[in-house]
């Protein structure tokens, strides 16, 4: 991915699975949205979307198996995708793009099951006043500290990844000018979502509230989700000029 007439060699069934796990991986890093319909007790409007998934919170379990299968099926499939399905363009820029923007999907798959399973919330800080003052006091377990770091690595690893395969889409003509264009907005919102989330996050630390951290996050995974769903449907029509 992007497709070039070599990519052509790629067996179907290959591009099919690949397309499959992340069409899965993206559902399942949805599984947020449930809380419209599940008692959870957190505003969407201001809590973090790991929040669900802290130990004290009654969906808690549910929420880190979910995550770490969404990890656990992009991570394969972009392995997949990095081993088989990278560009085999004459032209190396394309080729690096295609190379380092499937290692950068394999980053956030890892790292989004890492979360899930080694460090989740112990509690939900921006909900939990004596949460935030432990968190605050360093009283909390090492893993709130280790889950800001593997979190901040998912995101970078899919900003790597959708930028720099976004690229080698464009520059290698793959897909239909829509989808070419439908991926660059996505990336383009996913940015904004991005920039809009760590000043929600700078300003909740600093005590000014959270500047409507919530809708920001949710906005940002959910860009990450479609992406994903585009990205596995020009993996597997293989369109190109």
């Amino acid at each position: 991915m992007p497709p070039t007439p070599r990519d052509a060699d790629a067996p179907r069934a290959v591009r099919a699975a690949v397309a499959v796990l992340l069409v899965a991986g993206a559902a399942a890093y949805t599984s947020w949205a449930l809380e419209a319909v599940l008692p959870t007790g957190l505003s969407p409007l201001r809590t973090y979307v790991s929040e669900l998934a802290a130990e004290d919170q009654p969906y808690g379990a549910f929420y880190r198996a979910v995550d770490f299968a969404a990890g656990v099926l992009v991570c394969a499939g972009a392995v997949v995708g990095l081993v088989r399905l990278r560009c085999r363009s004459a032209v190396p820029r394309v080729r690096a793009l295609s190379a380092l923007g499937w290692a950068g999907l394999v980053l956030f798959g890892a790292a989004t099951a890492a979360d899930a399973r080694l460090f989740p919330l112990s509690c939900a800080p921006t909900v939990d006043a004596a949460c935030l003052a432990r968190e605050r006091a360093g009283l909390v377990p090492a893993t709130h500290s280790a889950h800001a770091v593997s979190s901040s690595v998912a995101v970078a690893g899919a900003l790597v990844g959708m930028v720099l395969l976004t690229a080698a889409v464009r520059r290698a003509g793959a897909g239909g000018a829509r989808q070419r264009t439908l991926l660059a907005v996505l990336v383009a919102v996913e940015l904004a979502a991005t920039v809009w989330t760590l000043a929600a996050v700078f300003a909740f630390d600093a005590g000014h509230g959270t500047w409507g951290l919530g809708i920001g996050q949710r906005l940002q995974v959910l860009m990450i989700a479609v992406w994903l769903v585009c990205l596995a449907w020009l993996v597997l029509v293989r369109r190109r000029r």
